[in-house]
Protein backbone atom coordinates (compact mmCIF):
# COMPACT_ATOMS: atom_id res chain seq x y z
CA UNK A 1 0.00 0.00 0.00
CA UNK A 2 1.16 3.52 -0.82
CA UNK A 3 0.24 6.82 0.79
CA UNK A 4 -0.98 9.93 -0.97
CA UNK A 5 -2.47 13.33 -0.22
CA UNK A 6 -5.76 14.72 -1.47
CA UNK A 7 -6.32 18.43 -0.88
CA UNK A 8 -9.77 19.55 -2.01
CA UNK A 9 -8.30 22.18 -1.25
CA UNK A 10 -10.13 22.84 2.01
CA UNK A 11 -9.65 26.30 3.48
CA UNK A 12 -11.81 28.44 5.77
CA UNK A 13 -13.51 31.26 3.86
CA UNK A 14 -11.52 33.95 5.68
CA UNK A 15 -8.19 32.59 4.41
CA UNK A 16 -6.71 34.63 1.54
CA UNK A 17 -6.14 32.79 -1.72
CA UNK A 18 -2.42 33.51 -1.48
CA UNK A 19 -2.11 32.17 2.06
CA UNK A 20 -4.23 29.14 1.18
CA UNK A 21 -1.98 28.30 -1.74
CA UNK A 22 1.18 28.77 0.31
CA UNK A 23 -0.15 26.32 2.91
CA UNK A 24 -0.99 23.75 0.26
CA UNK A 25 2.47 24.03 -1.25
CA UNK A 26 4.08 23.67 2.18
CA UNK A 27 2.17 20.45 2.87
CA UNK A 28 2.87 19.01 -0.59
CA UNK A 29 6.58 19.66 -0.06
CA UNK A 30 6.42 17.91 3.32
CA UNK A 31 4.72 14.75 2.03
CA UNK A 32 7.19 14.62 -0.86
CA UNK A 33 10.01 14.57 1.70
CA UNK A 34 8.17 11.88 3.69
CA UNK A 35 7.86 9.64 0.64
CA UNK A 36 4.16 9.93 -0.17
CA UNK A 37 3.57 8.83 -3.75
CA UNK A 38 0.80 11.19 -4.94
CA UNK A 39 -0.72 14.60 -4.27
CA UNK A 40 -4.06 15.60 -5.81
CA UNK A 41 -5.43 19.16 -5.85
CA UNK A 42 -9.14 19.83 -6.35
CA UNK A 43 -10.89 22.29 -8.64
CA UNK A 44 -14.04 24.25 -7.78
CA UNK A 45 -15.45 27.60 -8.75
CA UNK A 46 -18.31 28.49 -6.39
CA UNK A 47 -17.39 27.08 -2.96
CA UNK A 48 -15.65 29.48 -0.54
CA UNK A 49 -14.55 26.41 1.45
CA UNK A 50 -12.89 24.89 -1.67
CA UNK A 51 -11.48 28.03 -3.25
CA UNK A 52 -8.90 26.88 -5.83
CA UNK A 53 -10.27 27.14 -9.42
CA UNK A 54 -6.99 26.30 -11.19
CA UNK A 55 -5.13 23.32 -9.68
CA UNK A 56 -2.70 23.27 -12.60
CA UNK A 57 -1.34 26.66 -11.51
CA UNK A 58 -0.69 25.23 -8.05
CA UNK A 59 0.86 22.09 -9.57
CA UNK A 60 3.18 24.21 -11.70
CA UNK A 61 4.54 25.74 -8.48
CA UNK A 62 4.65 22.40 -6.67
CA UNK A 63 6.80 20.91 -9.44
CA UNK A 64 9.53 23.38 -8.49
CA UNK A 65 9.33 22.51 -4.78
CA UNK A 66 9.24 18.70 -5.00
CA UNK A 67 11.41 15.92 -6.36
CA UNK A 68 9.57 12.62 -6.54
CA UNK A 69 5.87 12.90 -5.77
CA UNK A 70 3.36 12.55 -8.61
CA UNK A 71 1.01 15.51 -8.91
CA UNK A 72 -2.56 15.56 -10.15
CA UNK A 73 -5.48 17.91 -10.57
CA UNK A 74 -8.20 16.31 -8.51
CA UNK A 75 -9.81 16.98 -10.82
CA UNK A 76 -10.11 19.11 -13.92
CA UNK A 77 -13.88 19.31 -14.29
CA UNK A 78 -14.28 18.54 -17.97
CA UNK A 79 -17.67 20.22 -18.61
CA UNK A 80 -16.06 23.58 -17.83
CA UNK A 81 -13.06 23.34 -20.16
CA UNK A 82 -12.65 23.38 -23.92
CA UNK A 83 -11.09 19.91 -24.33
CA UNK A 84 -8.83 20.96 -27.21
CA UNK A 85 -7.29 23.71 -25.10
CA UNK A 86 -7.10 21.46 -22.03
CA UNK A 87 -5.35 18.69 -24.00
CA UNK A 88 -2.60 21.14 -24.92
CA UNK A 89 -2.31 22.64 -21.43
CA UNK A 90 -2.09 19.24 -19.76
CA UNK A 91 0.48 18.04 -22.29
CA UNK A 92 2.57 21.13 -21.59
CA UNK A 93 2.32 20.61 -17.82
CA UNK A 94 3.37 17.00 -18.31
CA UNK A 95 6.60 18.27 -19.89
CA UNK A 96 7.15 20.70 -17.03
CA UNK A 97 6.75 17.86 -14.55
CA UNK A 98 9.02 15.55 -16.58
CA UNK A 99 6.49 12.78 -16.28
CA UNK A 100 5.30 13.35 -12.68
CA UNK A 101 1.79 14.34 -13.76
CA UNK A 102 -1.42 12.35 -13.36
CA UNK A 103 -4.33 13.73 -15.38
CA UNK A 104 -7.20 13.79 -12.90
CA UNK A 105 -10.61 14.39 -14.42
CA UNK A 106 -14.16 14.71 -13.14
CA UNK A 107 -17.67 15.50 -14.29
CA UNK A 108 -18.51 17.97 -11.44
CA UNK A 109 -21.07 17.41 -8.72
CA UNK A 110 -21.40 20.86 -7.19
CA UNK A 111 -24.75 22.51 -8.05
CA UNK A 112 -23.25 26.00 -7.75
CA UNK A 113 -20.71 25.18 -10.45
CA UNK A 114 -23.45 23.72 -12.66
CA UNK A 115 -25.40 26.95 -12.39
CA UNK A 116 -22.40 29.18 -13.04
CA UNK A 117 -21.55 27.37 -16.27
CA UNK A 118 -25.20 26.72 -17.23
CA UNK A 119 -24.72 22.94 -17.19
CA UNK A 120 -27.78 20.82 -16.40
CA UNK A 121 -26.14 18.50 -13.91
CA UNK A 122 -29.47 17.34 -12.52
CA UNK A 123 -30.26 15.60 -15.83
CA UNK A 124 -26.74 14.21 -16.26
CA UNK A 125 -25.58 16.68 -18.91
CA UNK A 126 -22.28 17.04 -17.05
CA UNK A 127 -21.55 13.33 -17.55
CA UNK A 128 -22.39 13.50 -21.24
CA UNK A 129 -20.05 16.48 -21.63
CA UNK A 130 -17.36 14.60 -19.73
CA UNK A 131 -17.60 11.58 -22.04
CA UNK A 132 -17.32 13.79 -25.13
CA UNK A 133 -14.40 15.74 -23.68
CA UNK A 134 -12.52 12.52 -22.90
CA UNK A 135 -13.01 11.35 -26.48
CA UNK A 136 -11.72 14.65 -27.88
CA UNK A 137 -8.66 14.82 -25.62
CA UNK A 138 -7.65 11.28 -26.50
CA UNK A 139 -8.10 11.99 -30.21
CA UNK A 140 -5.91 15.10 -29.95
CA UNK A 141 -3.18 13.12 -28.19
CA UNK A 142 -3.39 10.13 -30.54
CA UNK A 143 -1.68 11.80 -33.53
CA UNK A 144 -4.16 10.07 -35.81
CA UNK A 145 -5.17 10.84 -39.36
CA UNK A 146 -6.43 14.40 -39.97
CA UNK A 147 -10.12 14.63 -39.22
CA UNK A 148 -13.04 16.92 -38.65
CA UNK A 149 -14.80 16.22 -35.37
CA UNK A 150 -18.27 17.64 -34.79
CA UNK A 151 -19.60 16.83 -31.35
CA UNK A 152 -22.66 17.91 -29.44
CA UNK A 153 -20.71 20.29 -27.23
CA UNK A 154 -17.36 20.90 -28.97
CA UNK A 155 -15.77 20.60 -32.39
CA UNK A 156 -12.21 20.60 -33.72
CA UNK A 157 -10.08 19.93 -36.80
CA UNK A 158 -6.74 18.17 -36.94
CA UNK A 159 -4.35 18.55 -39.84
CA UNK A 160 -0.82 17.76 -40.97
CA UNK A 161 0.36 21.35 -41.41
CA UNK A 162 -0.62 24.76 -42.73
CA UNK A 163 1.20 27.75 -44.22
CA UNK A 164 4.02 25.59 -45.60
CA UNK A 165 4.58 23.94 -42.25
CA UNK A 166 4.63 27.13 -40.19
CA UNK A 167 1.50 25.98 -38.36
CA UNK A 168 0.97 22.40 -37.20
CA UNK A 169 -0.10 20.36 -34.20
CA UNK A 170 3.07 19.76 -32.20
CA UNK A 171 2.34 19.73 -28.45
CA UNK A 172 1.84 16.19 -27.14
CA UNK A 173 2.33 14.70 -23.66
CA UNK A 174 5.77 13.91 -22.27
CA UNK A 175 4.55 10.51 -21.06
CA UNK A 176 3.64 8.03 -23.78
CA UNK A 177 0.99 7.75 -24.92
CA UNK A 178 -0.22 10.23 -22.28
CA UNK A 179 -0.20 10.76 -18.49
CA UNK A 180 -2.12 8.25 -16.38
CA UNK A 181 -5.75 9.34 -16.23
CA UNK A 182 -7.61 9.23 -12.92
CA UNK A 183 -11.29 9.83 -12.25
CA UNK A 184 -13.06 10.18 -8.91
CA UNK A 185 -16.46 9.21 -7.50
CA UNK A 186 -18.40 9.67 -4.26
CA UNK A 187 -21.93 8.29 -4.54
CA UNK A 188 -22.91 4.60 -4.35
CA UNK A 189 -22.97 3.12 -7.86
CA UNK A 190 -20.99 6.15 -9.01
CA UNK A 191 -21.41 6.79 -12.73
CA UNK A 192 -17.97 8.39 -12.92
CA UNK A 193 -16.38 5.28 -11.41
CA UNK A 194 -18.20 3.19 -13.98
CA UNK A 195 -16.57 5.46 -16.55
CA UNK A 196 -13.19 4.76 -14.93
CA UNK A 197 -13.75 1.04 -15.31
CA UNK A 198 -14.97 1.42 -18.87
CA UNK A 199 -11.87 3.34 -20.00
CA UNK A 200 -9.29 1.68 -17.76
CA UNK A 201 -8.63 4.90 -15.82
CA UNK A 202 -7.27 5.07 -12.27
CA UNK A 203 -10.35 5.09 -9.96
CA UNK A 204 -10.38 7.37 -6.92
CA UNK A 205 -13.01 7.05 -4.19
CA UNK A 206 -13.79 9.82 -1.75
CA UNK A 207 -14.13 9.18 1.96
CA UNK A 208 -17.39 7.67 3.11
CA UNK A 209 -18.38 4.76 5.28
CA UNK A 210 -16.68 1.46 4.48
CA UNK A 211 -19.71 -0.22 2.91
CA UNK A 212 -20.19 2.64 0.46
CA UNK A 213 -16.54 2.44 -0.47
CA UNK A 214 -16.84 -1.30 -1.03
CA UNK A 215 -19.73 -0.65 -3.43
CA UNK A 216 -17.47 1.56 -5.51
CA UNK A 217 -15.48 -1.45 -6.71
CA UNK A 218 -18.74 -2.94 -8.00
CA UNK A 219 -19.29 0.24 -10.03
CA UNK A 220 -15.76 0.02 -11.42
CA UNK A 221 -16.33 -3.62 -12.40
CA UNK A 222 -19.66 -2.77 -14.03
CA UNK A 223 -17.99 -0.14 -16.19
CA UNK A 224 -15.10 -2.43 -17.06
CA UNK A 225 -17.53 -5.13 -18.23
CA UNK A 226 -18.79 -2.79 -20.94
CA UNK A 227 -15.44 -2.87 -22.71
CA UNK A 228 -13.97 -6.15 -21.52
CA UNK A 229 -11.32 -4.51 -19.36
CA UNK A 230 -9.89 -5.96 -16.14
CA UNK A 231 -9.33 -3.24 -13.51
CA UNK A 232 -6.46 -3.65 -11.06
CA UNK A 233 -7.04 -2.97 -7.39
CA UNK A 234 -3.50 -1.62 -7.10
CA UNK A 235 -4.64 1.35 -9.21
CA UNK A 236 -7.55 2.15 -6.89
CA UNK A 237 -7.07 5.06 -4.50
CA UNK A 238 -9.29 5.79 -1.49
CA UNK A 239 -9.42 9.20 0.18
CA UNK A 240 -10.00 9.27 3.94
CA UNK A 241 -9.99 11.87 6.69
CA UNK A 242 -7.06 10.81 8.88
CA UNK A 243 -5.47 12.24 12.00
CA UNK A 244 -2.77 10.34 13.89
CA UNK A 245 -1.39 11.37 17.28
CA UNK A 246 0.40 9.65 20.14
CA UNK A 247 -2.92 8.84 21.84
CA UNK A 248 -6.55 8.53 20.77
CA UNK A 249 -7.49 11.43 23.03
CA UNK A 250 -4.92 13.74 21.48
CA UNK A 251 -6.04 12.77 17.98
CA UNK A 252 -9.67 13.59 18.83
CA UNK A 253 -8.60 16.94 20.25
CA UNK A 254 -6.73 17.92 17.08
CA UNK A 255 -9.38 16.63 14.69
CA UNK A 256 -12.85 17.11 16.12
CA UNK A 257 -11.66 20.08 18.18
CA UNK A 258 -9.81 21.79 15.37
CA UNK A 259 -10.01 22.36 11.62
CA UNK A 260 -11.36 18.92 10.64
CA UNK A 261 -14.27 19.39 13.00
CA UNK A 262 -14.90 22.92 11.83
CA UNK A 263 -14.87 21.82 8.18
CA UNK A 264 -17.44 19.13 8.93
CA UNK A 265 -19.72 21.39 10.97
CA UNK A 266 -19.62 24.51 8.84
CA UNK A 267 -19.38 23.05 5.36
CA UNK A 268 -19.28 19.33 4.55
CA UNK A 269 -22.25 18.17 6.63
CA UNK A 270 -24.35 21.11 5.44
CA UNK A 271 -23.42 20.51 1.80
CA UNK A 272 -24.27 16.81 1.99
CA UNK A 273 -27.54 17.66 3.73
CA UNK A 274 -28.48 20.06 0.92
CA UNK A 275 -27.85 17.45 -1.79
CA UNK A 276 -29.30 14.51 0.16
CA UNK A 277 -25.95 12.83 0.72
CA UNK A 278 -25.57 12.58 4.50
CA UNK A 279 -26.11 8.84 4.23
CA UNK A 280 -22.60 8.31 2.90
CA UNK A 281 -21.32 9.20 6.37
CA UNK A 282 -23.56 6.82 8.32
CA UNK A 283 -22.48 3.41 9.56
CA UNK A 284 -26.19 2.63 9.94
CA UNK A 285 -28.77 4.28 7.69
CA UNK A 286 -31.24 4.39 10.60
CA UNK A 287 -29.09 7.04 12.30
CA UNK A 288 -30.90 10.43 12.08
CA UNK A 289 -29.09 13.07 10.03
CA UNK A 290 -28.79 15.41 12.99
CA UNK A 291 -26.70 12.83 14.86
CA UNK A 292 -24.00 12.81 12.18
CA UNK A 293 -21.83 15.24 14.10
CA UNK A 294 -18.07 15.69 13.97
CA UNK A 295 -17.84 13.41 17.00
CA UNK A 296 -19.92 10.78 15.19
CA UNK A 297 -17.83 10.75 12.01
CA UNK A 298 -14.62 10.73 14.05
CA UNK A 299 -15.82 7.46 15.59
CA UNK A 300 -17.44 5.82 12.57
CA UNK A 301 -15.91 7.30 9.40
CA UNK A 302 -12.66 9.14 10.01
CA UNK A 303 -9.42 7.34 10.82
CA UNK A 304 -8.54 9.18 14.01
CA UNK A 305 -6.39 7.91 16.84
CA UNK A 306 -3.05 6.51 17.89
CA UNK A 307 -0.90 4.62 15.34
CA UNK A 308 -2.39 1.32 16.54
CA UNK A 309 -5.95 2.61 16.31
CA UNK A 310 -5.50 4.03 12.81
CA UNK A 311 -3.69 0.89 11.60
CA UNK A 312 -6.61 -1.24 12.75
CA UNK A 313 -9.07 1.04 10.95
CA UNK A 314 -7.04 0.73 7.74
CA UNK A 315 -7.00 -3.07 8.02
CA UNK A 316 -10.77 -3.06 8.50
CA UNK A 317 -11.25 -0.86 5.42
CA UNK A 318 -8.94 -3.09 3.42
CA UNK A 319 -10.87 -6.21 4.35
CA UNK A 320 -14.25 -4.58 3.72
CA UNK A 321 -13.33 -3.27 0.27
CA UNK A 322 -11.25 -6.25 -0.83
CA UNK A 323 -8.09 -4.21 -1.23
CA UNK A 324 -6.80 -1.03 -2.87
CA UNK A 325 -3.46 0.44 -3.87
CA UNK A 326 -3.20 3.93 -2.35
CA UNK A 327 -4.62 5.48 0.79
CA UNK A 328 -4.87 9.25 0.36
CA UNK A 329 -5.09 11.59 3.33
CA UNK A 330 -7.64 14.35 2.90
CA UNK A 331 -5.91 17.65 3.54
CA UNK A 332 -7.08 20.37 5.91
CA UNK A 333 -5.90 23.89 6.61
CA UNK A 334 -3.89 23.72 9.85
CA UNK A 335 -1.81 26.76 8.96
CA UNK A 336 -2.62 28.46 12.28
CA UNK A 337 -1.33 25.47 14.27
CA UNK A 338 0.67 23.37 11.80
CA UNK A 339 2.76 21.11 14.02
CA UNK A 340 0.07 18.57 15.07
CA UNK A 341 -0.95 18.14 11.42
CA UNK A 342 2.62 17.72 10.22
CA UNK A 343 3.24 15.24 13.02
CA UNK A 344 0.14 13.31 11.95
CA UNK A 345 1.38 13.01 8.37
CA UNK A 346 4.76 11.85 9.66
CA UNK A 347 3.26 9.29 12.06
CA UNK A 348 1.09 7.90 9.31
CA UNK A 349 4.12 7.27 7.15
CA UNK A 350 6.59 6.14 9.80
CA UNK A 351 4.43 4.45 12.46
CA UNK A 352 1.19 3.37 10.80
CA UNK A 353 2.30 2.29 7.34
CA UNK A 354 4.87 -0.24 8.60
CA UNK A 355 2.03 -2.00 10.44
CA UNK A 356 -0.02 -2.46 7.25
CA UNK A 357 2.41 -2.12 4.34
CA UNK A 358 2.34 -5.83 3.44
CA UNK A 359 -1.38 -5.86 2.67
CA UNK A 360 -2.36 -6.95 -0.83
CA UNK A 361 -5.85 -7.87 -2.06
CA UNK A 362 -4.85 -11.55 -1.73
CA UNK A 363 -3.26 -11.36 1.72
CA UNK A 364 -5.20 -11.33 4.99
CA UNK A 365 -3.20 -9.30 7.51
CA UNK A 366 -3.92 -9.42 11.22
CA UNK A 367 -2.33 -7.04 13.70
Amino acid sequence: MELGLFIMPSHPPERSLYDATEWDLEVISLVDELGYSQAWIGEHFTSPWEPIPAPDLLIAQAIQRTKNIKLAPGAHLLPYHNPVELAHRVAYLDHLSQGRLIFGIGSSGLPGDWKLFNVDGASGENRKMTAEAIEIIQKIWAKGEPEEYRGKYWSFNTYESMLNGLNKLHIYPYQKPHPPIGIAGLSPGSETLKLAGEHGFMPLSFGANNDYLASHWDAILEGAARTGKTPARKDWGIVKEIFVADTDEEAIQHSVGSMMGRFHREYWYKLLQEIGGVGVLKHDQNVPDEEVTAEYVAEHVWFVGSPDTVANKIVNLYKTTGGFGTLLVQGFDYSENPEPWKKSLKLLKEEVLPRVHQMTPELDIKL
